[in-house]
């Protein structure tokens, strides 16, 4: 969603055409105005804080679409400082770039942004970033883009010394290996409780808790599949597990025993799952 509730604006949706993407290329092949899609209710954690901290976002590509929603909401809404680092191949792949020169117009003194272009300046480095974030006890950070991208500025604002519960993470990109396996015991069944319903199946060496309860017919909620939503969220009530990425969960939450279905392998005998 790139459209911003505060502005009075309807729902708008940014899709970037992927050369091998069902979705992306239907929507911009097929959709025509007066067309239905049904659709989820939004999910995720990746929204504007209520501090008053200075905004400071790292967009790679496309993953400018949620952070340009956060800065139009920011500015409307509060009286932060933003400051965006927008990396994209070249000139002609910037999205929005006519709208966020007008942002920055209207509000010189609250928006600043530096364009990087790997056709001028390479891939985006660590001393690209280094220095971009100011004071880090006074900011609140928000990265979206590749997974390369977003890895190298996560480890680099972290060093930085920003703590890591001001840093706001939205993949669209988390590689997962079908058949990957942990150490530890081999599963043998996983028990899932859903809709008040309790279905114990035999457990398929790689398979996430999410995909382990599809495969058993139930439906078991999900969003986004990468980590970062927390639709699928159930807590694990016996045995253990393994999540291969985490970016909606606290560690409060975690110790608690809920874990992020679709990210999570298990690494015991036996499981059980409960979703709530």
């Amino acid at each position: 969603m790139s459209s911003s509730p505060m502005v009075g604006e309807d729902l708008r949706i940014t899709v970037k055409r992927d050369p091998g993407g069902v979705v992306s290329n239907w929507l911009n092949d097929a959709a025509t105005p007066g067309g239905e899609i049904h659709a989820a209710p939004p999910a995720g954690r990746f929204v504007l804080g209520d501090t008053n901290c200075d905004v400071v976002a790292f967009a790679g590509g496309s993953g400018i679409t949620p952070i340009f929603s956060l800065i139009r909401w920011a500015l409307a809404s509060t009286t932060r400082t933003i400051r965006l680092f927008y990396a994209n191949r070249s000139r002609e792949s910037v999205i929005f770039a006519e709208a966020l020169a007008v942002l920055a117009d209207r509000h010189p003194d609250r928006l600043v942004i530096e364009h990087h272009l790997d056709e001028d300046s390479g891939v985006v480095h660590p001393s690209h970033i280094d220095g971009f974030v100011g004071r880090p006890d006074d900011v609140e950070v928000y990265i979206c883009g590749p997974a390369f991208f977003m890895d190298a500025v996560e480890a680099t604002v972290l060093g930085t010394g920003v703590s890591a519960d001001r840093v706001h993470l939205e993949r669209f990109d988390v590689p997962l290996t079908p058949g990957a396996t942990v150490p530890g015991p081999t599963t043998e069944q996983v028990t899932i409780r859903l809709d008040r319903q309790k279905t114990t199946v035999k457990y398929r060496d790689g398979d996430t808790l999410l995909q382990t309860a599809r495969s058993a017919g139930l439906r078991a909620p999900s969003s986004c599949e990468i980590g970062s939503c927390g639709t699928c969220m159930a807590r694990l009530t016996e045995g253990s597990a393994r999540m291969i990425n985490n970016d909606a969960l606290t560690e409060d939450e975690v110790a608690e025993g809920w874990v992020l279905t679709c990210q999570s392998l298990p690494t015991s005998q036996s499981a059980t799952v409960v979703y709530e």
